[in-house]
């Protein structure tokens, strides 16, 4: 391991071991002292996640855009600073830090036994959010994690996850797709966090007008499998609670190829995520590129 990994490593476990014991108040002043200093430095991701909103918001001016990237990365860091806590929030905090707007949907799915499959973008805090599924609605589920660098940090991820009742497949590998087609075929639940692909293999979709890929994983596994697809949305405001909302479920063309079915389900969960993100940017943490003329400058969106 580099001295760069054993640093990165040690800083996360150093959150995790000291930021859990710290009062709520003291960690919520520290995570906006972060933000608001990694903000004034205006490094590449800072700069990286305003040049997204400008997307989300075209018509932002400069001192606009100026503002959103400060809040976002307020937003960023108390996901960071919740999620460094939440192994020390009892259950009944994880019961009311989260109110979700329209879960009956994930509910009826859940008491049909069909399997259900959650679709997010990396917004709010996706971590509250399952903890909240596994304790709120008392329902495990599986989800898939990028494998990071170094192995001792993923290895610490998916402890983390693991802790807040979630069965977790490292997304490499080519056996996570089966293993989640059998989870939903059980009537399992299945969350994966879905506006960025990983695999250089995503679906072309029109996001804030322009092209970008996201992964066909959510509407092959629906297909494949008969579970029902529901996007969901994330988002913070001025109370301790985090908001939420489930979307209506995208549904399984009844005509076309797999790959023309897909590429519809593909746009209707692109266009669930654009909804939630346009109404909350701020709480929208894409710290990377996204659309393909960013991947690849000389491309045009089609």
């Amino acid at each position: 391991m580099s001295a760069r990994d054993r640093l990165t490593d040690a800083m996360y476990g150093l959150g995790w071991g000291a930021v859990k014991k710290l009062p709520e108040p003291v960690a919520v002043r520290l995570g906006q002292t972060i933000a608001d200093l990694a903000w004034k430095k205006r490094g590449k991701g800072v700069r990286r996640l305003e040049s997204n909103y400008a997307r989300v918001v075209p018509d932002a001016s400069p001192e606009r855009l100026a503002e959103l990237s400060r809040a976002g990365m307020r937003s960023y860091l108390r996901y960071w600073m919740e999620s460094f806590r939440l192994p020390a929030w009892s259950a009944e905090r994880v019961r009311t830090g989260f109110d979700p707007k329209d879960v009956h949907y994930l509910t009826d799915g859940i008491a049909s036994d069909r399997g259900v499959i959650l679709a997010l973008p990396h917004m709010g805090n996706w971590d509250l959010a399952g903890a909240w599924v596994t304790t709120k609605l008392e329902t495990p589920f599986t989800t898939v994690a990028e494998r990071l660098k170094p192995e001792t940090l993923y290895d610490r991820f998916v402890a983390y996850r693991e802790g807040l009742g979630m069965e977790v497949l490292p997304h490499s590998g080519g056996s996570a797709f089966g293993t989640l087609a059998r989870r939903l075929r059980d009537g399992g639940l299945v969350c994966l966090v879905a506006e960025r692909d990983l695999s250089s293999s995503g679906v072309e979709v029109q996001f804030f007008g322009e092209a970008t890929r996201i992964p066909a994983g959510p509407a092959l596994l629906a297909q494949q499998t008969g579970a029902l697809l529901l996007p969901v949305t994330l988002w913070y405001d001025d109370s301790p609670v985090m908001q939420g909302r489930v979307h209506p479920p995208i549904e399984v063309p009844e005509s076309g190829t797999r790959a023309e079915k897909t590429s519809v389900m593909a746009q209707a969960l692109a266009d669930a995520f654009a909804s939630g993100i346009a109404d909350h940017p701020e709480d929208w943490h894409m710290l990377q590129r996204l659309w393909l003329k960013d991947l690849d400058p000389g491309k045009a969106p089609s």
